[in-house]
């Protein structure tokens, strides 16, 4: 398919400044291990392969996230959420301030929870520069729950739904404004895994113009074409395109540690296309890596494979100078 990238981006490319931000989050989910991905995807040498690309990489290290063994659950409906939104402020104020010194913020989760923190950072950015957020979402959940809805209490399914302003007031209103993205400039890639009454949610979303794609769509219509459609769309009304990307959206046969996987998901190949077709575009500002479960995993692969995405979104091609 043709892609017609009218307007013109600052190019994501050779000689811009990355900045790293490790965000140790479990709390957001029951599983533990992956407060442990972000030193997995460093010693998959992240740092280094960026720097082969002929970036300029600076890590500024890892937020401190208490652990759930000194904490109590105060709320079964929205666990641990006074941690969650404490550390969630500290990660939005941390990115907020690399795009205001021009780095380009690379998050390392980390639970999905993490998102609520980085994306309100960026936000931020945005909304004082008159900028319009975008946000591509690659999940094999729709992380639309709320606290009324969960059948869990695992903030980690709910981060989405609070960007797009419904939720909890404590989540929604981080950074003190919501909501963060509109529906319209919202795109969910890859879902495959959701709950009853967060479903009629997605589809109410859907209906007021957020782009929902589950791997059924992905099957029937093809990876290429779908991100081509949201990137087209996303055109002529974003100025920032974050991708928040959770490892689970890819098959636990190419990632098997992950917090929470789900059979059926995107292929190796889906995966890299995706991000190597929002690299031609040249319109991503920020990421964030997610769920990556040391854990579960086996020889580090699925942390490999992170770090392997997260160069081909930065330009990594076959064939690159």
């Amino acid at each position: 398919m043709h892609v017609n990238y009218q307007k013109i981006y600052l190019p994501v490319r050779k000689n811009k400044k990355i900045g790293i931000i490790g965000f140790p989050m479990d709390l957001g989910a029951d599983r533990r291990g992956v407060d442990m991905g972000p030193s997995a995807l460093r010693y998959a040498q992240l740092e280094r392969k960026l720097e082969s690309m002929g970036y300029k990489v600076k890590d500024f290290g890892d937020i401190y996230v208490e652990g759930s063994e000194t904490l109590t659950i105060r709320d079964p409906k929205l666990k641990y959420l006074p941690e969650i939104v404490r550390t969630s402020k500290i990660l939005a104020r941390k990115v907020e301030h690399l795009l205001n010194k021009d780095y380009f913020p690379l998050i390392l989760g980390g639970d999905h929870a993490t998102a609520l923190g980085s994306i309100t950072g960026i936000a931020s950015y945005c909304r004082k520069r008159g900028k319009t957020l975008g946000v591509i979402w690659i999940d094999a959940h729709a992380d639309m729950n709320t606290h009324e809805t969960t059948p869990s209490g695992n903030i980690h399914g709910m981060p989405l739904a609070a960007s797009l302003g419904i939720g909890d007031r404590r989540l929604v209103k981080l950074g003190g404004f919501a909501p963060k993205v509109l529906p319209e400039n919202a795109a969910l890639i890859g879902i495959r895994d959701v709950d009853p009454e967060e479903a009629v949610t997605v589809k109410n979303f859907r209906d007021k113009g957020m782009q929902v794609y589950t791997m059924t769509d992905v099957d029937k219509q093809g990876v290429t074409r779908i991100i081509a459609r949201v990137l087209n769309d996303f055109k002529n009304d974003v100025d920032h395109i974050h991708v928040s990307f959770d490892l689970d959206g890819v098959d636990p046969d190419y990632a098997s540690g992950v917090g929470t996987p789900v059979e059926g998901g995107l292929t190796y190949r889906e995966a890299s296309v995706i991000m190597e077709m929002v690299a031609d575009c040249g319109c991503m500002n920020s990421l964030e890596m997610l769920e990556v479960n040391p854990i579960l995993d086996t020889k580090n692969e699925t942390a490999e494979l992170a770090v392997d995405l997260i160069g081909s979104a930065l330009g990594k091609s076959i064939l690159y100078d």
